[in-house]
């Protein structure tokens, strides 16, 4: 369902907020770039169909070379007391979701990124576009990503490429890192450059050791 005007407001307050750090969200804000849905419960498949529906009707309306970033925002109802472990699981549920609805429509994936979440190389690819997920949650352990909704962000990694090759996105990234470090106290363990480590690691927020496996499993187009 599109977003209610109490959630989209909500949403809109949080990423005004002065300490947040995510400089490229204020930005999508102000041109008006953030796509908003409205769930019910991320811990629930009812709403996934609608969900894929919507992503991929944002995906096809991407354009990788314009210089506004857009993001694709989903916003759950509930429940609103999960844990990082249970939000984690509940995220990649959904996730894995989408795609099972993407392999049953047969849409491929995407040929600019690596379907195996082990792989540094690993962009979640829905709708025939990649993206690098960020969740929210009212218990995430980071202040930056704890809005009083569970919530995922959907980024796409063809328009971060795009911010890479004209240098706006090292500028960013260095803005971004060094807020969210002030915003927390201390640098977030899990931050790292794509192609360097496994982006599945980042997605919910939780740290993870170094022998957490992403339970996402790539499917084939029967």
């Amino acid at each position: 369902m599109t977003a209610s005007k109490d959630i989209t407001k909500s949403f809109q307050s949080f990423i005004e907020n002065s300490d947040f750090p995510c400089v490229g969200a204020k930005s999508a804000l102000a041109r008006d770039a953030l796509s908003m849905f409205t769930a019910s419960d991320i811990d629930s498949p009812a709403d996934d169909v609608d969900i894929h529906r919507a992503l991929a009707a944002f995906s096809r309306e991407l354009d990788p070379q314009s210089p506004i970033v857009r993001s694709f925002v989903v916003i759950f109802e509930g429940p609103e007391t999960l844990d990082e472990e249970a939000f984690e699981k509940a995220l990649w549920n959904r996730l894995q979701c989408l795609h099972n609805l993407d392999v049953v429509t047969g849409q491929p994936w995407h040929d600019a990124v690596d379907r195996d979440p082990a792989s540094p190389h690993f962009s979640l690819s829905v709708g025939g576009e990649p993206f690098f997920v960020i969740g929210l949650h009212p218990h995430a352990s980071r202040p930056a990503r704890r809005f009083h909704k569970p919530a995922l962000v959907f980024n796409s990694h063809l328009q971060f490429e795009k911010l890479r090759a004209d240098g706006r996105y090292d500028k960013m990234k260095s803005i971004i890192r060094q807020r969210d470090a002030a915003l927390a106290g201390s640098v977030n363990p899990m931050l790292s450059d794509h192609g360097r480590a496994s982006e599945a690691r980042q997605y919910s927020g939780r740290v993870v050791d170094s022998d957490w496996r992403c339970p996402f499993a790539q499917k084939e187009i029967a």
